[in-house]
This record gives structure tokens, sequence and C-alpha cells, in this order.
């Protein structure tokens, strides 16, 4: 089952119909559940026909059996009648402070390379000296429009797109990742639109969205080159993602770091990039200091 079909089709309301939902769109039988949370069968027929209301404890059980990501849990209590228990705090809120220090400190030591922080729609809501600086060397990110969007910036003709050696290769496989890091493995309607405009950028060039699940298996590593002054970087990149987070802010952001894919692509970065702004020669402990959720590349 593709998870392009299951995207924009979210129940309307109805603890059942959640239920039912996500169990089909992970591909479970109600045998299926009741084996993997001990929950009899009985129970879970009930409860999606709408003939039973489980206690809270076993909801979130349930909703733990089948991955159901915690924006989407709440959803389950509150159409249960519960009060929902999964806090939606902002970046500069109290309860996301440690998270938000540990992510400026990831940031900080990643210097001279490109790093930023993306809520789940791939906007950029913290980022490191460096990424705007990298990408400034190619195109004027001053016009940009904000929140700036990874995504956006790397599929947009008058964006980094004319700079990339290995289009066609880099694009399927930023489509085939949107599917594959989609909050849930779920992609919901706001993410269809977004696939949808990254194709519009295409003008037809690119594969339809029915096609984007069909691409061969993601590689080990996101290879990527820009051109520049008649040369190509190689960089790859990788992701992290906040262990047991317990907040839906802290679930749904991602970190995305650019590595160098060769030597000799580590040594022009760094003639690229030159000297540090004096802002980032400060130590890591004054740069750990909250910063504004608002800094984007």
């Amino acid at each position: 089952m593709g998870p392009d079909r299951r995207g924009a089709g979210r129940p309307e309301s109805g603890l059942g119909k959640l239920m039912r939902y996500w169990r089909e769109a992970r591909g479970k039988s109600q045998f299926d559940l009741a084996l993997e949370t001990g929950v009899s069968q009985r129970h879970i027929s009930f409860i999606e026909s709408g003939r039973s209301i489980p206690s809270r404890e076993k909801l979130m059980h349930i909703a733990e059996g089948l991955h159901v990501p915690l924006r989407e849990r709440n959803g389950f209590l509150l159409a249960a009648g519960y009060a929902p228990i999964y806090p939606e705090s902002p970046l500069d809120g109290p309860e996301m402070e440690s998270i938000v220090n540990a992510l400026r400190r990831v940031l900080y030591q990643h210097e001279p390379f490109p790093a930023v922080v993306m809520d789940r729609y791939w906007n950029v809501v913290m980022t490191n000296d460096a990424a705007p600086r990298f990408f400034g060397k190619f195109i004027d990110m001053e016009s940009r429009p904000k929140p700036r969007n990874l995504l956006h910036l790397m599929f947009d003709p008058n964006g980094m797109r004319p700079f990339i050696s290995n289009w066609g290769n880099v694009s399927e496989s930023l489509l085939a990742r949107i599917h594959r890091e989609a909050i849930g493995q779920i992609v919901d309607r706001k993410t269809t639109e977004l696939i949808q405009a990254l194709l519009d950028y295409s003008g037809g060039e690119a594969r339809n969205i029915q096609g984007v699940t069909a691409l061969a298996p993601a590689l080990p590593m996101i290879p990527i080159g820009f051109m520049r002054n008649g040369r190509t970087l190689s960089y790859f990149s990788m992701i992290t993602t906040v262990g047991t987070p317990l907040t839906i802010a802290a679930q749904e952001l991602r970190i995305e770091c650019m590595y160098p894919a060769d030597s000799t692509t580590e040594t022009q970065h760094r003639k690229l990039m030159g000297r540090p702004r004096k802002s980032q020669q400060r130590s890591t402990r004054s740069h750990a200091r909250l910063p504004r959720a608002t800094i984007q590349t």
C-alpha cells in the first residue's frame, strides 16, 4: 500500500474511524493488532464500530502499537472524550529549552559545514552560521521568502537547482525522502501539496506524484554536487531526530547536516567559506544560549 494513497484521506472524526484508518495504514488486521497490543480482537472491533470507548491508558497503548505520532495521539484522545496529553510547545517555550540548547550545540559544532533544523514540512527553524553563508555563495538568500523551506530552495529554478550537477538523482532522492521521513510515515494533505508544488517547478520533467513511491531503493547516503567556478563540490547529508520525544514539536524536528564527500571538497569548502565570523569564534558555552526560534537560513 503506497503512502500517497493513504495521505489525503484522513478520517474526519470519530475514534472508530481514526483507529481503523491507522490500523489499515499500518497494514494490520484487527487480529494482528490484538496480538501486538494484548487487547482482544472483540474489544478492538467494538471500538472501531463505536460500541466501546477504551480507557485512556488502553487507548494510548493501542496508539503505541500502531506507531501513531504524538500529534495524532492527541486526536485519538479528543475523539474518545479525553483531554490531550502531548503538549504542542513552541520552540522558545520552557518545555523545549533543553532540546533547543542541544540543537544549538550540534549546529555550532558542525561549523564550517551547513546544518539546519527543520519542522515536519522542511521549513527551516534554526541554522548554523555556515548554512546561509554557503548557499549565499550561489544565490541571494535575502531574496528568499520566509519561512525558508529547504525543498523549495533546492527545487526552485531561481534557487539552488541550476547549481546541482546531479539534479536528476538528487530530485528523485529528495522526493523519496519526503515519503520516507514523513512523521509516522504517513503523507498528509499538506505534505502532498508540498510534493505537488515541487513537481510544478519541473515543467513536466519530474515524475508525477504517483510515480514518486515507485523510485528505486534509497542509497545509503544522499549525494549532491554543487557546481561553482567550474568545480563540483560533493556532499552528502545525515539526518538526526530527537530520541524518545515527549512533545509534538520535539518529535517533528529534524537536523540535517551536510558533510564533504571527499577530501578535495573539504579543502575547497574551507577555502570557499574563509575565516569564521567573529560571532562564531565564541565558546560553546556562550553559543549554547537559548536562540530565537525564528532563526532561519
